[in-house]
């Protein structure tokens, strides 16, 4: 019987995908649903941007690991990007009128910028949807016993048929409905477990001394720990594809900022629940398996009741949906808008929509084949994927729109240095957080690539204060 609910809410989700179709007129329908999202569609879709495995799953398995401490990647770092968009990015973007990330590479900097942000941010994706075909996969085989990989697969054309039909109108109209049910479902399992671990005294009884705490030891490795940890996402989603089009995909610059800040607020007091519940859970509960990814949906199976598993299920479901949907979506726009327009700016809207579209199943295929060959740790997958255009993108975006003297050459040497000494610190495994280094170097080759080299005439249309 549960089965057969989760198939009737995947096929729903289709049949809303080929409705929204019908609002799909051009390239910019599909991309930014026109531009005409009101406050409470807009604050949804933004909202549900990371709303997905990591904040159901990947992060519950941490927090009751080692507490507070462990999560301040994911959901506060993801609640600080959501406000930092709306109070510095969300107005100046928006005031550009243009569609992608790389877009305003190009405006500030140049074509060569264009190109070479659009390169970055494409590859940035992989890790971030392929944490969520692997998070559908984990569910899917509690619920089913199918394999893991035969789930992921299902899951995946289920994603990229209705992102295929809609584009961002089908992602706007289900995050709306996947919204209440998600609130819905945490709300009815945080009731149930509040009832049974019997207040809050038996949970701090219950856990062990500097559980809760939220500042780091006072060495100065646990300290750069912390601050890697809140720019992971805080900073480092800034200059994502999937995050910008939510936000840019409101009716006004006014709605664009309002809703990124309501995202934010929402984020981090919903993201709670999964918290509490896991913890929960993993007192209440002891018979549960040890994979703490699985606490929530194990407890759910066997401790739950039909509705509650209808309605859980329903929930985790729809949330990862949303994230996957709009996380390929981004970068399948990126290689239409800034990589075949780049080599073909003549090309006519109908063909880049075809072209988008088709990346769409590309991409959906290499996501597939990585999340069934990759580490199926859904907190690391994510933390990868922002990392990564955390020390290529953000010191780019941000020196851009807030310092006139930053140009090409800054842009350039920002990117590549900032990418290379990342990657060099991962690989030879640096006792310090590597996305410190890479920011650190990234952050120096803006400041001496624009200050040594002879400034370009730069449009600089992407001033604070839009002028």
């Amino acid at each position: 019987m549960l089965l057969f609910f989760i198939v009737l809410y995947l096929l729903s989700n289709v049949a809303i995908g080929a409705w929204a179709a019908r609002r799909v007129t051009n390239s910019q329908d599909f991309i930014l649903a026109g531009r005409r999202l009101p406050l409470a569609l807009a604050t949804s879709v933004t909202f549900a941007t990371w709303f997905g495995s990591e904040t159901i799953m990947g992060a519950p398995a941490m927090f009751v690991e080692g507490g507070f401490l462990a999560v301040i990647e994911e959901p506060f770092g993801s609640a600080l990007c959501l406000f930092l968009v709306g109070a510095l990015f969300a107005r100046p973007l928006y005031r550009l009128n243009i569609t992608t990330f790389s877009d305003y590479f190009r405006i500030r900097f140049g074509r060569a910028a264009e190109l070479l942000s659009a390169i970055m941010v494409i590859p940035s994706y992989f890790s971030w949807i392929s944490a969520q075909l692997v998070a559908i996969g984990i569910v899917l085989n509690v619920v089913t016993d199918v394999p893991r990989e035969y789930c992921i697969i299902a899951s995946a054309i289920v994603v990229m048929i209705y992102t295929l039909l809609g584009g961002m109108w089908s992602i706007s109209i289900t995050d709306f409905f996947h919204n209440l049910i998600i609130i819905l479902a945490l709300a009815a399992l945080g009731f149930i477990l509040w009832d049974q671990i019997k207040g809050w005294d038996q949970i701090r009884k219950s856990t062990p001394s500097g559980f809760f705490r939220f500042l780091p030891a006072s060495t100065t490795k646990d300290w750069l720990a912390y601050i890697a940890a809140w720019i992971t996402v805080g900073l480092g989603s800034i200059p994502q594809q999937d995050v910008f089009q939510r936000v840019m995909a409101a009716k006004n610059e006014k709605v664009a900022v309002r809703a990124s800040l309501l995202a934010s607020s929402m984020y981090v007091t919903i993201a709670m629940l999964p918290l509490f519940i896991a913890l929960s859970a993993k007192l209440v509960h002891l018979d549960l398996p040890k994979d703490n990814q699985l606490i929530i949906p194990n407890m759910v199976i066997q401790h739950g009741s039909l509705p509650l598993q209808v309605l859980f299920f329903g929930a985790i479901i729809s949330a990862i949906l949303s994230v996957s949907s709009g996380a390929i979506l981004a970068p399948a726009t990126v290689f239409g808008e800034n990589i075949i327009k780049f080599f073909y700016p003549t090309i006519s809207d109908k063909a880049l929509l075809k072209t988008i579209r088709w990346a769409i199943v590309v991409i959906t295929c290499i996501c597939v084949l990585m999340s069934t060959i990759r580490d199926t740790n859904i907190f690391d997958l994510v933390g990868e994927s922002s990392a990564f255009s955390l020390v290529s993108l953000f010191v780019p975006l941000a020196a851009g729109i807030y310092w006139k003297r930053a140009n090409l050459v800054g842009c350039i040497s920002s990117m590549t240095v900032g990418l290379l000494v990342w990657l060099t610190n991962v690989w030879q495994g640096s006792d310090y957080p590597p996305i410190l280094w890479g920011l650190l170097a990234s952050t120096l080759g803006m400041i001496a690539g624009s200050l040594l080299s002879t400034p370009s005439a730069v449009t600089h249309q992407a001033t604070a204060d839009g002028n």
